[in-house]
């Protein structure tokens, strides 16, 4: 119904117009075609002088009322310490081009009005005036000359390369989302190669980097106030583009050419929303949380100002400034790596076969809470070596096993007067007779090895059990895991 009073409202207006057109004619007809169309112009130079007032108030009252919204002013001054200069270079531009909006919009309809055609009047031909060429060829080249250097200076200080930023992230885009990589405890970002990304390696991080190892990922941009920050931009498909407006920071990421821009926020998030509060627009409620106010929920935004694809709305993530403190306290709560949460050990892990000196010490301190306790039992003396495995089949310990081993031998060192027995076990595939062989064999194996570690031989004794001593169900794998062990059973102290 709505569509079709619609329908009806537009062909009424269209035969509106066409009987006032027909209307035109008759008039001048009757009251001849020179003085019709003096009328005609008179009314329409009127008409634009009334459009031009009313435009001009529209304009300037649009501008002054979404200057706080959309232009940087009132409480959304830049966050950044470099912005100031962003502004003062995009406010002097807007000064010349208003200017020149002004003035050319009232000539437009002013010489519409003052020089519309009169019987008698005759046009004045200049087919060329030289002073006025290079008055209107020369004010446009000064004026432009003034912004471009203007901007060339304002861009030197902002991207200026001088290597002293304090932190440096990485924003990696993608559709639909950012990935944000900080670096760890020594400050650097690790090398990334796009011929390294796999399933595991979403970045294509090169792991035989060691500065990759300690990078850590994060959900959302969390960054102190007053230091300088570089911001490495990437995209691995198409072209995105770093925008955060706030702080006056926009750079496109462009697949296969990183970008780059510098910024030091000045502000945090908490003490800009108390400025919000004294805004009355930032007074209303929140649509989303009708519990609390505009100011209240505010937050920094990082987003995509390219039309990166049906999902690009999806390309938003927080950023949150804090103090220097607040920042350090977040860092430790990062304690999980990329390399180690995602990549460690497994087939693309080049240090595999390796363990780093803090994972080396955290299982020798584990291991040796455990011998202790050990030693003060007073029924279960049986140490399960978790860490001591064999290759599959064989009596060939794995590259890793070396380290436990070595934690047993340093503990038997501290203790001199503790003698273990080495108890070899399987599960129940094979026959028993191969089972208690090689159980035993591979008792020896860690036997031979403590040897060669320092420990006498009269503390020691290699046994072999087979499958006799179970601690799991063989009929499961992971039964059967269990009782493929190595034990160390402390027989005197």
């Amino acid at each position: 119904m709505t569509f079709l009073i619609i329908f009806l409202c537009i062909v009424l207006t269209a035969v509106v117009l066409v009987q006032l057109g027909k209307v035109t004619e008759i008039a001048r007809t009757i009251r001849g075609e020179a003085d019709a169309q003096e009328d005609l112009n008179t009314r329409q130079g009127f008409i634009g002088m009334v459009f031009m007032v009313l435009f001009m108030i529209f304009c300037l009252g649009s501008a002054w009322y979404y200057k706080n919204w959309m232009l940087g002013y009132g409480p959304h001054e830049s966050a950044s310490e470099h912005g100031g200069v962003l502004d003062s270079m995009f406010n002097i531009t807007l000064g010349f081009t208003y200017v020149v909006f002004v003035l050319t919009h009232i000539a437009l309809f002013w010489y519409a009005w003052k020089y519309r055609g009169r019987r008698g009047r005759k046009a004045l031909f200049m087919p060329h005036d030289t002073k006025l060429e290079l008055v209107w060829t020369a004010i446009p080249a000064i004026v432009m000359c003034f912004l471009v250097v203007n901007g060339l200076m304002a861009w030197n200080e902002v991207m200026g390369d001088d290597g002293d930023e304090d932190i440096e992230i990485e924003a990696t885009a993608q559709q639909f989302s950012w990935t944000i990589r900080y670096p760890g405890q020594d400050g650097k970002l690790g090398e990334k190669d796009y011929k390294s990304i796999t399933g595991l390696n979403a970045l294509g991080q090169v792991w035989t980097d060691t500065k990759n190892l300690d990078d850590f990922n994060a959900d959302k941009i969390v960054l102190p106030v007053g230091k300088k920050v570089r911001v490495r931009i990437t995209a691995k498909d198409v072209l995105h583009n770093f925008d955060l407006p706030h702080f006056r920071v926009k750079m496109d990421a462009i697949p296969g050419l990183p970008t780059y821009f510098y910024f030091t926020p000045k502000i945090t998030t908490k003490d800009y929303r108390k400025n919000l509060a004294d805004y009355p627009e930032y007074q209303a409620p929140d649509p989303n949380s009708p519990d609390k106010k505009l100011w209240e929920t505010f937050n920094f935004d990082l987003a995509c100002a390219e039309l990166c694809g049906s999902g690009h709305y999806a390309m938003k993530k927080i950023v949150e400034i804090v103090t220097e403190e607040e920042y350090e306290k977040w860092l430790t709560t990062q304690n999980s790596t990329y390399f180690t949460s995602g990549v460690r050990f497994s087939d693309e892990d080049p240090y595999k076969n390796d363990l780093f000196d803090n994972e080396d010490k955290a299982q020798a301190a584990a291991f040796k809470t455990t011998f202790e306790s050990t030693l003060l039992s007073e029924e279960d003396k049986t140490i399960i070596l978790d860490k001591v495995e064999f290759a599959f089949a064989k009596s060939e310990l794995t590259p890793l096993s070396r380290y436990q081993i070595n934690h047993l031998a340093a503990e038997l060192k501290r203790n001199p007067n503790v003698q273990i027995e080495l108890a070899g076990h399987t599960d129940n595939v094979g026959s028993d007779e191969n089972n208690l062989t090689f159980s035993e064999s591979r008792a020896n194996v860690v036997y031979n090895m403590l040897l060669q570690k320092g420990i006498d031989a009269d503390r020691m004794r290699a046994v072999g059990y087979g499958d006799r001593q179970p601690i799991g169900d063989n009929d499961t794998d992971a039964g059967r895991q269990k009782n493929r062990r190595t034990e160390a059973r402390i027989i005197a102290q």
